[in-house]
């Protein structure tokens, strides 16, 4: 199973975006029949909406986990913090690629991710092969992932192995540890040196 999330907008298909929403809710003020005075019975008439949290925990924990992984890697590559919060638990510890020291909790995290994000534009993050087990209230996930940005203003790519492990806190599944390993591309190959002549015999 292969995830694929793209960041790309253009100006102008914002803009388009922010035309319908606001003409969709001027449509609904305008064609309402329904008089102010009525709106508070119809209130209480009408049942709750349901909520996307409450279906979402009343599928089996695989896809629940299936369901919050793509929903973090998202946010990862949008720069959405609020959403990114909700699946990392405070007491986070996150090992990354490089050769540094693991970093502990999510406001260390946070820090770290977001002097990272200010580097890169035109994220895409594409999640396959993903293994997910659970165990109680425990759980752990593996996937390959292929990224592709722009970096400091230079194109940029690179693949990689991730582990989490996971904790349902509250009905909802959070990531308390983050193993991330990128693949070394391959090494350039050394030029093959030219062949030495054959050495001269001595002279007598």
């Amino acid at each position: 199973m292969k995830k694929t999330f793209t960041i790309h907008f253009s100006s102008k298909n914002i803009h388009t975006l922010f035309l319908f929403f606001l003409a969709a809710a001027f449509l609904l003020i305008c064609v309402s029949p329904v008089p102010a005075q009525n709106n508070k019975k119809k209130k209480k008439d009408t049942p709750p909406a349901t909520d996307s949290a409450n279906t979402l925990s009343s599928l089996p924990d695989e896809q629940q986990i299936e369901y919050m992984l793509s929903d973090m890697l998202g946010a990862w590559q949008l720069g959405d913090i609020d959403k990114l919060r909700k699946d990392y638990a405070d007491e986070v510890s996150v090992v990354n690629g490089a050769w540094a020291p693991p970093v502990f909790g999510w406001t260390n995290y946070l820090a770290v991710y977001q002097q990272q994000r200010t580097r890169m534009q035109q994220i895409r993050m594409d999640r396959s092969n993903t293994y997910i087990k659970v165990n109680g209230t425990v759980a752990w996930a593996c996937y390959q992932w292929d990224f592709a940005a722009i970096v400091d203003g230079q194109p940029a790519a690179s693949q990689g192995h991730t582990t989490v492990v996971l904790e349902k806190l509250n009905g909802h599944w959070v990531i308390v540890h983050n193993h991330t390993s990128q693949v070394p591309g391959p090494s350039p190959v050394a030029p093959a040196k030219p062949a030495e002549p054959p050495a001269k015999p001595a002279q007598h």
